[in-house]
């Protein structure tokens, strides 16, 4: 484990920016989608100083957070056993930092997230993976008789008079539960007649307006002030969501925000969070190379990983052109064997970004089995302060299907040949 009580560096200050960024995003890409968080085990949390008590409560403060992001719940906090892993958040961590900011000292710190998944399961926790539903927010705001569109665009005209502060706080309530969200464009912000269709909550003109936006969800919400309160309903469509109108009261945007945010989280975790019999004592990620060209690229990718002392073993894997996706059963924690893996200068880190760009070609078998492509390319040649959220890659249903059964960020690489080698590398 690392730290520093040296002041924030300038790293972890980008992270902070990388992450309010991110998440304010408008995905500019086909609907269904999934996204993958990163930062999903970080925390940044106030302490009260630098003092090892202080210290202590940092980590249990962070742990909790963590917890509910990775378990979907607030519930988590109230399971037997809870208090003695939060005692012990400190063998969970893999990095931690203590530094001043406004004056306030904060903790920024970094879990091992195949320790806090077993912890969970050891409280018969569920386990949310870190491939998520991107929902898009269509959220209509009347006060005082005038109605206004929250739009991805927080500097715009259109976002004064309180629309731009109810966006930061659904955001911040987001992040604060890794889901990831985005807004409409600002270019409705104007048309009165698509928000009166969006305050009556019908949905053909809403998802005709969305046509071009990434997205697996929309939601359709309505936002008013009765007295003291504030109420939100919504409604969901698609992915099978369940249509009926859902609500929430608050005396406050923020808590509003929060309200609202947590009903989401709950039942997309629900949904697709993995019960504490599936989390198992072997963890697995998935790999997605580009590059992989021939047989003997693949038989030797395979030899690579399977030499790494943190893999146990190499699984079932997916070609589709170019692009090899393979199951890697690991030991110890996941930037353990990143470690691994950045060790050869073949296998070059790439974003999901960078993996959308890559070329992939639909005239390719789709599928191959571990065995097959091994035995044929033997013939041949033997983050940190909190998530941040970015667009997996364009793939077909089974890539979208495995995204959403993952505990683990997909990684994502290139191979490429080592220099002076040309197909003979071993």
């Amino acid at each position: 484990m690392t730290n520093s009580v040296n002041g924030y560096s300038a790293r972890m200050k980008r992270a902070v920016l990388v992450t309010i960024a991110m998440v304010c995003v408008l995905f500019v890409a086909a609907p269904a989608t999934a996204v993958t968080i990163t930062g999903l085990y970080n925390a940044d949390v106030p302490i009260s100083g630098a003092s090892s008590s202080s210290v202590k409560a940092g980590y249990e403060a962070g742990l909790r957070e963590v917890l509910v992001r990775v378990s979907g719940s607030r519930d988590v906090l109230a399971l037997e056993g809870i208090d003695e892993l939060l005692a012990n958040a400190e063998s969970l961590l893999l990095s931690y930092q203590v530094g001043q900011n406004e004056g306030q000292s904060r903790m920024q710190m970094s879990f091992g997230a195949v320790g806090v998944n077993r912890g969970l399961a050891a409280l018969n926790a569920p386990v949310w993976g870190a491939n998520r539903p991107l929902t898009l927010a269509w959220i209509a705001v009347e006060d005082r008789g005038q109605r206004q569109l929250i739009t991805g665009d927080s500097d715009s005209p259109s976002q004064a008079g309180g629309a731009a502060e109810w966006r930061k706080h659904f955001l911040t309530a987001a992040s604060e539960r890794g889901l990831p969200m985005v807004f409409p464009a600002d270019q409705f912000s104007g048309d009165r007649s698509l928000l009166s269709d969006l305050w009556g909550q019908f949905v053909d003109r809403i998802e005709t307006a969305s046509e071009g936006q990434a997205y697996d969800v929309i939601t359709l919400m309505r936002i008013s002030r009765s007295g003291g309160q504030w109420r939100a309903g919504w409604v969901f469509e698609g992915m099978g969501m369940d249509p009926s109108e859902l609500s929430a009261s608050a005396g406050t945007p923020k808590e509003l925000a929060a309200k609202v945010v947590d009903q989401w989280a709950e039942l997309y975790a629900s949904r697709y969070a993995v019960s504490a019999g599936n989390v198992a004592d072997s963890p697995a990620v998935d790999v997605v190379l580009d590059g992989v060209t021939s047989l003997a690229d693949y038989g030797h990718v395979l030899k690579a990983l399977e030499s790494m002392t943190p893999v146990r073993s190499v699984g079932a894997s997916r070609i589709r052109g170019e692009r090899l996706t393979l199951e890697v059963t690991f030991s110890g924690e996941l930037n353990q064997l990143q470690e691994y893996i950045a060790l050869d200068p073949r296998f070059v880190a790439q974003s999901a970004e960078d993996a959308t760009l890559a070329p992939v070609s639909d005239d390719a078998p789709s599928t191959v089995s571990v065995s097959e492509g091994a035995e044929e390319g033997a013939a041949e040649t033997p983050n940190v302060n909190g998530p941040a959220y970015q667009s997996l890659p364009e793939g077909d249903e089974q890539d979208a299907a495995d995204a959403f059964e993952s505990l683990y960020e997909v990684l994502y690489y290139r191979w490429q040949r080592a220099p002076g080698r040309g197909v003979s590398n071993s």
